[in-house]
């Protein structure tokens, strides 16, 4: 018994088992549709009485199907020639389908084609994914500098970005050493061979590198290095993607040299600030319980001025008072004199009878005389009578002695009253004027104290404002240390 099977059950063994697997058409070697299986027709989206006698052209674009290309590749077929490679073909309602496929004429005997079979993969979700990775890696390209090494750290090639960035050809650069962009006391360095050793152990690498480029022209790159791997796993190159950052750092330079100057300066004002707000709040301190106290005295010399203005509304009602007694006291003096005066004419009269009794006396004495001893008793009673005469005008003299005396006194009195008159009048005038300029002062002083109790409490609100600018000033400091440590960072 053989295990072995005839060659035509073999081959159509392998034919079924490339049915399952792939979608399969085949074609008279004009191109029209014989059959395809359902693996095809899904890939395309037909019916198969959608495409049988239908032209292979229904499944390419029309620019394509145009073209000398198009025209070759069946002449090459029709002449027995195997085809295969990727191709792009539009399926049902023009959708574009890609397919990694080979296209297999089939001969007689007599070695003619008989008709084309063709073997075919869907690889759309394949090629849309390579055209995707190859429009980023197109695009970093474009955009950055890009530098392929081997593992030695030799350039293998690198992209126009690259050549224009260090200022090189690339046949300057091919197969040289990585270290040629490095500067001299970097690249003999232990880190400069760490570097390379983490590289080739598979190791990403990034970030910010001064590069030498021609004639000695210093760069800053912000750059990635990328070990890069075959299908196997196993390590095969190094791709750089490299991004010019020269002016960044140049600017970070500034930057750094800023911090150092002029940050330190405002450090200086921030510092000062500080003091000058600790300071202004101990000043406004002081203020605050000087105004207090100012306040409180005003508050007691505005009673002091009250009391004051009370006592001199009593002494101007005294004084009103005085004026009013003095007046009277005059006007009695006046009376006094008037009367004193009457007095005196009194005593006049008085004076008058007692010259005429006198000369009534004398005139009685002769006629006594005369009348001899019948007279001798009318001559002693008029000797009596001239005595009388003679005592009343003594009294009388003395009477107007005193009476003048009074008179002059009253005089005197009202006088001194008037004069007493006068200068209480004046001092009335002076209490009057004293006491409207104490009561105006009173109003100021109550005017003064009121708008020191005001800016007591103003000077207090000060004092609190301060003190919140002097928090203010320290929390920009705290912030202003923060933002130089930040700044600081971004200028390493």
């Amino acid at each position: 018994m053989s295990f072995l099977q005839p060659k035509s059950n073999a081959a159509e063994a392998i034919v079924a088992a490339l049915e399952k697997s792939l979608a399969v058409i085949e074609f008279q070697p004009d191109g029209t549709v014989i059959r395809a299986n359902d693996n095809f027709l899904k890939a395309l989206g037909y019916r198969l009485d959608e495409i049988v006698g239908q032209n292979h052209a229904i499944f390419v674009e029309p620019s394509y199907r145009a073209s000398d290309e198009y025209r070759r590749f069946w002449e090459r077929l029709r002449a027995g020639e195997f085809q295969r490679g990727e191709f792009k073909r539009i399926g049902q309602g023009g959708r574009e389908v890609w397919i990694e496929a080979s296209y297999n004429p089939v001969l007689d005997r007599r070695g003619q084609v008989v008709k084309v079979v063709k073997y075919a993969s869907d690889v759309t979700t394949a090629k849309n994914e390579y055209a995707d990775l190859l429009g980023k890696v197109t695009a970093i390209s474009r955009v950055q500098a890009v530098v392929e090494f081997n593992l030695d750290g030799t350039v293998i090639t690198a992209n126009d970005n690259f050549l224009k960035l260090l200022g090189y050809r690339l046949d300057e650069i091919r197969g040289r050493p990585h270290a040629t962009f490095v500067d001299p006391a970097e690249h003999d360095g232990a880190e400069y061979r760490r570097f390379w050793e983490r590289l080739r152990a598979g190791e990403f690498q990034q970030g910010q590198f001064k590069r030498i480029g021609q004639g000695g022209k210093v760069v800053w790159i912000e750059a990635s290095y990328n070990p890069i791997f075959d299908l196997n796993g196993k390590l095969i190159k190094v791709v750089k993607f490299a991004t010019d950052i020269t002016r960044q750092i140049g600017l970070l330079t500034d930057l750094k040299r800023l911090i150092d100057v002029n940050f330190a300066e405002i450090d200086g004002a921030i510092d000062q600030s500080k003091a000058q707000a600790g300071e202004a709040g101990q000043a406004a301190g002081r203020t605050s319980a000087n105004v207090q106290t100012i306040a409180s005295s005003a508050e007691e010399l505005a009673a002091s001025v009250r009391e004051i203005a009370a006592s001199m509304a009593k002494s101007q009602g005294a004084t009103d008072g005085a004026v009013d007694q003095v007046s009277s006291a005059g006007e009695a003096t006046r009376r006094l004199s008037d009367a004193a005066a009457a007095m005196g004419g009194i005593v006049g009269l008085i004076q008058t009878i007692a010259g005429q009794i006198n000369l009534l006396a004398l005139n009685a004495t002769i006629e006594s005389a005369r009348a001899g001893e019948a007279g001798k008793g009318f001559a002693v009673v008029a000797n009596e009578v001239k005595n009388l005469a003679n005592q009343a005008a003594r009294a009388t003299e003395q009477i107007s002695g005193e009476i003048e005396g009074v008179q002059g006194i009253a005089n005197e009195v009202v006088g001194a009253l008037g004069r007493i008159g006068e200068s209480i009048g004046q001092v009335r005038d002076h209490v009057a004027s004293t006491a409207a300029a104490v009561e105006q002062q009173s109003a100021v002083t109550r005017d003064m104290s009121s708008t020191m109790q005001q800016a007591s409490l103003e000077v207090d609100a000060i004092s609190g404002n301060i003190g919140a600018i002097a928090e203010a000033v320290a929390q920009a400091g705290t912030l202003f240390a923060k933002t130089k440590e930040a700044a600081q960072v971004l200028a390493r």
